[in-house]
């Protein structure tokens, strides 16, 4: 053991456990500087307000059952002069639904007064002053739908009113309610003809002093003196088309060119016994 120096030996005593200790930590940092670093973590988004309700289509019009080439058709001239229109065309101004039970709705498009088929009646009413004698009145109706009258015109007679029914008792009776109580189906003023549907007809009716005279296009249907006839409408609903009202019975038409005009005397004098 000649040359051992106790200095040295206390020195590397004393400098080993630092050694030690240094290389541990250089280990620990080795081994954290080799793992991968941790993703930052994901910003929680804020929650979205829910996104507004999509409103529904709007529904498609209803098909209209009148060909527009039937509504183009341009109507007939009028006989004569001195006629005042009463429908504007645009609306029921002058006009309202005649308070039917069971009636359909009451509309205007496309220049036309359309009267729903009604469970039975739809109507309307005009609602202006009207002249209770002396007067012709005239329009454009059509059968739209269904098989019954789709024109119950509905006029004074003095203080008395009656009714020209078109197209009723199963689509093709023509005549006057009431005479003598005696409605369309029963006086001297039944008639039958066909009313096609979708087809425009003139329908003119004439009030004088002891004389009623109807028209359906240009030709003369109803020609009857009244003079000590007791005239009336047929007893139920369609006295609420008094004192001036159309009507449909459980049928749709469609109504246009609604004129009247004053008159003095008859279209022509009596010709034979009525």
């Amino acid at each position: 053991m000649g040359n051992f120096n106790p200095s040295l030996e206390l020195t590397m005593k004393t400098l080993c456990p630092f050694f030690a200790f240094g290389l541990a930590v250089m280990v620990a940092f080795s081994g954290c500087a080799g793992r991968p670093a941790s993703p930052p973590a994901a910003a929680v988004a804020a929650p979205q307000p829910p996104a507004p309700p999509v409103p529904p289509p709007e529904p498609a019009p209803p098909a209209d059952l009148i060909p527009a080439a039937v509504l183009a058709q341009p109507p007939a001239p009028f006989d004569g002069t001195g006629w005042e229109s009463l429908f504007d065309g645009e609306s029921l101004a002058g006009w309202h639904p005649t308070p039917f039970a069971g009636h359909a709705e009451v509309e205007v498009r496309s220049g036309v007064i359309r009267l729903n088929m009604g469970d039975p009646f739809t109507g309307i009413n005009y609602t202006n002053p009207f002249p209770t004698m002396n007067y012709e009145v005239a329009l454009d109706a059509m059968r739209v739908m269904g098989t019954d009258f789709f024109c119950g015109l509905t006029v004074p007679v003095g203080t008395n009113h009656c009714s020209l029914i078109v197209g009723g008792w199963g689509g093709s009776l023509l005549g006057i309610s009431s005479l003598d109580r005696m409605d369309a189906s029963e006086n001297e003023t039944t008639k039958f003809m066909a009313f096609d549907r979708g087809r425009w007809y003139r329908i003119r009716l004439r009030i004088t002093e002891g004389r009623i005279e109807g028209w359906i296009d240009s030709e003369k249907k109803i020609d009857v003196v009244t003079k000590e006839r007791q005239i009336s409408t047929r007893p139920g609903d369609i006295e609420l088309s008094k004192p001036f009202g159309i009507a449909s019975w459980q049928t749709g038409s469609a109504l246009r060119e609604i004129r009247y005009r004053r008159v003095e005397s008859p279209s022509e004098p009596v010709k034979g016994p009525r």
